[in-house]
């Protein structure tokens, strides 16, 4: 069994899909490669982004709730979610940001690499960390952003928790991440994997209250697996240590299983087969709603409870 090589993708509470999808889509320029359902709840999208094909370690995906309260930042989730760029960008990134009216703080440097942190509209918190090691993501050519400016995909995801270390046991002694380094509370642990989107961070801070979760926070962190036999592994050898482990969830472009770290941030193991492609071609990825077989007979009814929204390159079209 190989130790866990990264973050598959982190999923997020969002409001308003139009809004969701102008900004991750159109000015992030990150592909809005797959429209779907909440296959536990249909009446709501699934929204998938990432690069061409939405390879895993760039895809961030959204629950657009319409009638979701905004969150309430605290212990027990993900904060902050880091995308790569490469550090020649970083100069053309502040300007879109300002461009766009977008607020976004000054550069800082974190464990030797320069940070600008900002919030998409619905208040996810954000940051693009410079990279200057491998990235093995599908460049979008069809997107508005150019080839040395554009994301990489991810850098990082920073946990926010009471006590850093029984979740730092888990990353370290169930999923193979390794303790890289420590800046004041904030610790930093790294995958196996010699790609994009290795690195957890957990900014340890006691006695702040719990997150509430609401439109900007984000519902979890899956991590990638190979394939379905290395999931189950894994699936046994963290029932073996306690944890609460759901069966296999079949979300037709992956599988998963689920459970709580001990800090509560809810995480998944995802496997990277068989990917976004599965059920249309790359030049059509995200333009339609697709659905899982066992929802098809419900389609009219379900996109009939759906807060309709615009494709930005249908419009363009």
């Amino acid at each position: 069994m190989k130790k866990i090589q990264g973050i598959h993708h982190i999923t997020a509470f969002a409001k308003n899909p139009q809004t969701n999808v102008n900004f991750y889509h159109t000015v992030l320029g990150q592909r809005l490669v797959k429209t779907t359902v909440n296959f536990d709840d249909p009446g709501t999208y699934h929204l998938y982004y990432g690069d061409e094909v939405g390879t895993p370690g760039t895809i961030m995906t959204f629950f657009p709730w319409p009638h979701i309260g905004r969150a309430v930042p605290g212990n027990g989730e993900v904060a902050a979610t880091a995308y790569a760029i490469r550090p020649e960008a970083l100069a053309y990134w502040q300007g879109r940001l300002a461009d766009q009216a977008i607020d976004f703080s000054d550069v800082t440097t974190r464990f030797g690499e320069q940070v600008i942190s900002f919030q998409d509209p619905e208040g996810t918190r954000l940051e693009l960390i410079t990279h200057t090691g491998p990235a093995t993501n599908q460049f979008w050519a069809g997107g508005p952003i150019p080839a040395e400016q554009a994301i990489l995909g991810f850098h990082s995801a920073t946990l926010w928790v009471d006590q850093a270390e029984a979740t730092a046991k888990l990353l370290t002694e169930q999923l193979g991440y390794d303790f890289v380094g420590q800046e004041g509370n904030r610790y930093r642990y790294q995958a196996a994997g010699q790609d994009i989107g290795l690195n957890v961070d957990l900014l340890e801070q006691p006695g702040l209250s719990r997150g509430r979760t609401g439109a900007g926070s984000v519902h979890h962190l899956a991590f990638r697996t190979v394939d379905d036999t290395e999931q189950v592994e894994y699936l046994d050898k963290l029932r073996q240590a306690g944890l609460n482990v759901t069966p296999v969830q079949d979300r037709q472009y992956f599988r998963s299983i689920y459970f709580r770290e001990p800090n509560g941030v809810l995480f998944e193991i995802a496997t990277d087969a068989p990917g976004f492609t599965t059920d249309e071609p790359v030049a059509e990825l995200g333009r339609s709603l697709k659905l899982p077989d066992w929802y098809e007979a419900r389609r009219a009814t379900i996109e009939q409870s759906l807060l309709k929204f615009k494709h930005p390159d249908i419009i363009k079209a």
